[in-house]
Formats: structure tokens, C-alpha cells, sequence
């Protein structure tokens, strides 16, 4: 095939992947290419008769791969965004291949010899900080990826590897099939009774889009508590709707969650680690899983405490006995209505999708940053929902390119994320493109999509992963963008979600989609105050999650965790977190977080970042709020700087000393005022 368009950089601007030409039969013969160019560029730097430097080696392996980084990032995107069943089916083939294609270069022993031979001669190599510290993370990432071990123990981690990459695949297989079929099929609109009228209409329409026509489909998010059952008056269909939910993945994943905690407790075991919780952390900003059970475990009690007066609360409102998991969330708005006058549906209408984007975060964005947004509609993205937006300077310098895809559909996973399609490099020459993805219900034809505050809150925290990428200013591939730690990269992110609210950001997006009424100063003040109530049930359902994955990755090489459900069961009632009526965030057989997507050991990162981020906020509010030094200052130091310096360092350059807990537990309610 010669005519592939992941053979040669994409003509477009800034490099976006030519969609409008790639096919799915393009995809096999660009991998082939591509791993098999990276192993003979690779394996001509491992045997080089020349004495290693760091442009030889160091500097050639990140210019190695261009065809494998160009297929690799379009493919990844489109089996979350836009799958199909040979996408799927090419994921299941290549995950293998890919984490074998890592231990071929990473278990070179020639390749090693030269990383760790310019390793103990860095301090005479006259490398400026940058490169001073990709030659420090390679050597790292060598060392991690068990590049000391025995022959016999490399084989084996060959083996776990290649074992733990189809694990995954077939996990987070399982979860799109079942989240899918698991979507919840109602006869008439009587059912639906108490969701907004939009929410009826979009039901309606995803019914037509799924082939039950006439009928009305509640399709699952990713997470355990569906936002419709804060709504629906049938308390019948909100048990129903819950139990779909909480019973995705039991077929097959329960096993699978149990097998890959195993291997990698054994793999740990073999890189000389106690647990895989303790692999992962030691490259984190975290360091121990003492740190990470620490504040965890100093968490609970307080949310707990708190979450039993919430449901005292809700006792008091209930006609139906005792509060089950689907009634926390109806319960919930009906004591903010009696007690605060607040109900979040009366603020749809005013949260149009569009509005939200383009005088909401692209205005924050321009306020605090100076940047500017043009749709760019000559320029197709890789579905026909996806807009393209080309992201420039205030004078007008070009800075990258921002695609949206905002809506629903049964060719994409749950939740909401970040990806970039090309990395910003020095190195390379390349400027950013990323796009965001959200699961925002699509409405019928000619109907406005209104979100609810959730909604606008996630936008806003997805595009502060979007500046994470867009702002990125580095030499170094390895370096660009979000490539931090786990327990960083959300905290840019949820500092972003502050403008949401700001007074002068809301002003200028949160209008009524029909009269163009802004929405009353006096509901925002009863939505703060009703919001309190509920942070109980919000940290409670976060923590479950987070130390659920944490019982899982703090076993050791050699246990059985056995049954899944018995194992989160134990699990959860030994971190006293097992309150029946709040189910986990995620419960084990669909944490596609933790057994399919990077965040193994990791998903108490959100909670480790929100420190920063509370703290970050104070600093904004300290410093003047809304202001372009403010913007200049966070950007400067730390979103420009990804991964080129220490992440903590970035932080105590920024906010001029060690971030504090104490704002994280005024604002969870956890600590007075």
C-alpha cells in the first residue's frame, strides 16, 4: 500500500490527520510499517559502533516511531470516539503487539547499555535542564520497564505484558457491549415522568437512532449513579435503571479484575516493588502508598459522618421507608427544593451547548489567556458531529487546533476525555491538536442540546486538559502536553472548572435558549447553597472508587483476591466506606479507569489533585481572580512547562511554596470555613 495517509506527515494544517481519507483497512498496513520502522531505527541506535552521546541515542529515539505516533494517536482515538467492529477487533490484535513492541526496546541490552553510560556521565555532558532531564526519564522508564532484570525474569514480564494488554482490551470490550446493552428501554413518555421535556425528546430520539422506533432509551454513562435518577418520579424505573447500571461487566470482567490484579502484583514483585500500588506511586508525585493511604484514610470518616446526617435529611422526605441507592438522588432534589427553593432542571434552558462553548470556555479562555477561537469548517474531523477550531494568540500567532465532539452515540465509550492527535515538539516541529470528548445527550433535529450543570462543569474540565496540551512548550516529544504524572495531570483540568461560575463568565453564556433572559443571580446563590448538600454522598461515592482500586493494587504477588464482588465487598467495608445506600463511583466490573485505561493504582490522583487545584483557586482569588497576569503567571510556569520539569517543582514555582489541604477540606465541607 502506498498510498496510506499515515505513511507521510499530513499536508493539513498544523498536521491534523486527513479523515477525510483514512478508511479503516488503512490502519493494519500503518501499524505494520510503523512498528517495524521504530524496531530497525531503534535497533540502529542499540548497534552503533559509534561512542553513544545524546543526540545519537537520547535525541534519536525520540525522532524514532513517526509513522507508529502518526496511526497510533488517530487509531486510539477513534476506537474510544467512533468504533466499529473492526476497529475492535484490530484493538484486540495490536494491544498485544504494542506492549511487546515496548519490551523489545525497552529489554535491549545494548539500547540500555548506552541510556545508562551517558546515565553516569550526565554531569560532564554540558546538557541544559531539558535535556538534562529526558536523559534522567529515559534511564528511569528503562529501569522500570525491567531493563536489569534477569533473561528468564525479562521473558516472564514478556509474558505478563503481553497477557495484561489483552486483559485489558477484552475489559473495556466488555464495558462498551454492556454499557450498550444494558441502555434502558421504556414504552411511553409516562415513564419518563419528571425529566425535562428536552430529556423526553432526546430519549425519543435516541430510541429512533437505535432502531426502537416509538420507543424512549435511556443510554448508561460510565459512572455507577445515572444523573436521571435525580429526576424520574417512577421510583420502579429508577431501581431498574440503577440495577442495568450496577450490573454491567458481572459476565465477565469480575474474573478479569481478579486475573489482572494478580499479574500485576506479580509483575511488581518481579521490578522489586511490594505491590503494584507501590510500582506505580514511586513515579508519581505521591512517592508511597503511605502517602496515598494517609490522606485517603483521612478522608472517610468525615464524608461518612457527613453522608449519614444527608441521609437523615432524606429520611425525613421519604415515603417509601428506608433510603435505597436509587432513592438518594431523587431524595436529594426534593430536600434542596423544600430547603433551598432549587431545582437543577429549571437551569437547562439555560445552558445551550454552543453558548456554553463559545461564550463560556472559549470566553474564559480569552479573558484569562488572551486566546482566540475560528471554526475552521474547510477542515473535517473524524465524524461528522467532531467541529474543528483553529486556537491563536491574542496577536493573532497560531497556537494549535481544538476539536469538539460533544455528543453521544453508540459508537463511543463513556465519559469524558482529552486526547491529542499531534504533540507539540521543538524537536519535531509540531504544533498541538486535541480534541475533547463528552457523552452530552444528542437532541432530535432543530432541538437545542441544553446541558445540565454537571455537563457545563465537565466541558470546562475537559478543556483545561485541552490548554494542558494546547499550551504545551517544550523541545522533547516525551515531554509535551499532559505527559505528568497521574496524580497532576487533573489538576490543570479541575482548576479550569473555577470559570464556570465566575460571575462574569456565567454572565456572558448562562442565557435562556429562547428568550435570551440571564439566568437569575438569586438560583445560582440557592445552587451553591444546595450543592453543600450532597458533598457527603459526592466524596463517600468518589472515595468507595478510589480505595476499591486501591484494595486491588495493594495486594501482593502471590494472593487470590478470589470473587470480585466478595473482594469489593471486603474491601470496601475494611477502608469503612461501605454505606449500601451509595454505591461506588465505580464499581469493579466496569472501572475502565483502572483496568483498561491507564489509571491502575491511580484513580486517587482526582482527589491528590483537587488539593492543588483548591489551593490554586485560592491563589487566583488572592491574586485579583480574572485577570491576564494571573492567566500568564499559572501558564508560564507551570501548563507551558509538561513534563520538561519536576511536576512539584512546576507547583512551588507557581504558588511559591508547598500546596496545603487545608482549602480542599473547607470546600468538600470537610473543615469549617
Amino acid at each position: 500500500m502506498t498510498t496510506n495517509p499515515f505513511f507521510s506527515p499530513s499536508p493539513l494544517p498544523y498536521e491534523l490527520p486527513p479523515f477525510a481519507e483514512i478508511r479503516d483497512e488503512h490502519y493494519l498496513p500503518a501499524f505494520e510499517r510503523g512498528l517495524a520502522e521504530q524496531l530497525e531505527e531503534v535497533a540502529a541506535v542499540s548497534g552503533s559502533q559509534e561512542p553513544p552521546t545524546f543526540e545519537n541515542t537520547i535525541v534519536a529515539l525520540e525522532r524514532s516511531g513517526a509513522v507508529l505516533r502518526r496511526v497510533r494517536n488517530v487509531f486510539f482515538n477513534q476506537s474510544s470516539a467512533d468504533t466499529n467492529p473492526v476497529v475492535q477487533e484490530l484493538e484486540a490484535q495490536l494491544n498485544p503487539r504494542l506492549a511487546a513492541h515496548s519490551d523489545a526496546i525497552h529489554l535491549d541490552a545494548g539500547l540500555f547499555a548506552r541510556v545508562a553510560s551517558l546515565h553516569d556521565d550526565r554531569a560532564e555532558l554540558g546538557l541544559d535542564a531539558e535535556s538534562l532531564r529526558l536523559l534522567e526519564r529515559y534511564h528511569t522508564m528503562f529501569l522500570r520497564a525491567g531493563a536489569q532484570l534477569s533473561p528468564e525474569d525479562q521473558q516472564r514480564l514478556r509474558e505478563l505484558n503481553a497477557e495484561l494488554a489483552t486483559a485489558a482490551t477484552s475489559f473495556q470490550q466488555n464495558i462498551f457491549d454492556d454499557t450498550r446493552d444494558a441502555a434502558l428501554v421504556l414504552d411511553g413518555p409516562e415513564e419518563l415522568a419528571g425529566l425535562s421535556e428536552d430529556a423526553i425528546s432526546a430519549a425519543a430520539e435516541n430510541g429512533r437512532a437505535r432502531g426502537h422506533d416509538g420507543k424512549y432509551v435511556i443510554s448508561l454513562k460510565n459512572f455507577s449513579n445515572q444523573t436521571e435518577l435525580a429526576s424520574l418520579d417512577n421510583r420502579e424505573v429508577r431501581e431498574r435503571l440503577l440495577e442495568r447500571s450496577l450490573g454491567r461487566g458481572a459476565k465477565g470482567n469480575g474474573k478479569l479484575a481478579a486475573r489482572m490484579a494478580t499479574l500485576r502484583a506479580e509483575r511488581a514483585a518481579l521490578l522489586g516493588y511490594d505491590s503494584h500500588a507501590a510500582y506505580v506511586v514511586a513515579d508519581q508525585t505521591a512517592l508511597t502508598t503511605d502517602a496515598v493511604t494517609g490522606m485517603l484514610h483521612r478522608l472517610v470518616p468525615p464524608a461518612v459522618a457527613m453522608a449519614e446526617r444527608e441521609a437523615a435529611a432524606l429520611a425525613a422526605v421519604s415515603d417509601t421507608g428506608p433510603i435505597q441507592a436509587w432513592d438518594w438522588a431523587y431524595r436529594s432534589q426534593q430536600v434542596r427544593k423544600e430547603r433551598y427553593a432549587f431545582d437543577a432542571a429549571v437551569m437547562r434552558p439555560y445552558f445551550e451547548a454552543d453558548r456554553v462553548l463559545h461564550d463560556g470556555v472559549f470566553f474564559a479562555a480569552s479573558q484569562v489567556y488572551g486566546l482566540r477561537f475560528t471554526e475552521r469548517t474547510d477542515l473535517v474531523g473524524y465524524h461528522p458531529d467532531v467541529r474543528v477550531f483553529e486556537v491563536s494568540e491574542e496577536d493573532g500567532t497560531p497556537l494549535g487546533l481544538y476539536l469538539a465532539d460533544l455528543f453521544a452515540r453508540g459508537s463511543k465509550r463513556g465519559g469524558a476525555w482529552m486526547n491529542a492527535l499531534v504533540g507539540q515538539s521543538g524537536l519535531l516541529g509540531t504544533r498541538p491538536v486535541v480534541v475533547n470528548n463528552l457523552n452530552i445527550a444528542k437532541p432530535a433535529p432543530g432541538e437545542p442540546a441544553l446541558l445540565t450543570f454537571a455537563e457545563v462543569n465537565t466541558l470546562f474540565h475537559e478543556f483545561g486538559h485541552a490548554l494542558h496540551g494546547l499550551f504545551s512548550d517544550v523541545r522533547y516529544p516525551f515531554f509535551a502536553g499532559t505527559a505528568v504524572p497521574r496524580d497532576f495531570v487533573e489538576y490543570p483540568s479541575q482548576v479550569n472548572e473555577m470559570w464556570a461560575l465566575r460571575p462574569e463568565v456565567l454572565a456572558n453564556y448562562a442565557k435562556h435558549h429562547e428568550t435570551g433572559e440571564p439566568l437569575p443571580a438569586e438560583l445560582i446563590e440557592r445552587m451553591a447553597e444546595a450543592d453543600a448538600f450532597g458533598q457527603g454522598f459526592r466524596t463517600v461515592e468518589y472515595l468507595g472508587a478510589a480505595l476499591l482500586d486501591w484494595a486491588w493494587h495493594t495486594i501482593g504477588a502471590g494472593s487470590d483476591p478470589g470473587d470480585a464482588q466478595a473482594f469489593e465487598a471486603e474491601a470496601l467495608k475494611a477502608a469503612g466506606i461501605a454505606v449500601p445506600a451509595i454505591p461506588p463511583r465505580y464499581r469493579s466490573t466496569y472501572f475502565s479507569h483502572v483496568f483498561s485505561n491507564g489509571y491502575s493504582a491511580g484513580y486517587y490522583s482526582y482527589i491528590w489533585s483537587e488539593v492543588l487545584d483548591a489551593d490554586t483557586v485560592d491563589w487566583f482569588e488572592e491574586n485579583g481572580g480574572m485577570r491576564r497576569a494571573n492567566g500568564d503567571t499559572f501558564r508560564r510556569e507551570l501548563l507551558s512547562k509538561g513534563g520538561s520539569v519536576d511536576s512539584l517543582t512546576t507547583y512551588r514555582n507557581f504558588r511559591g511554596r508547598d500546596p496545603k489541604i487545608e482549602p480542599l477540606l473547607v470546600r468538600r465541607g470537610l473543615l469549617p470555613a
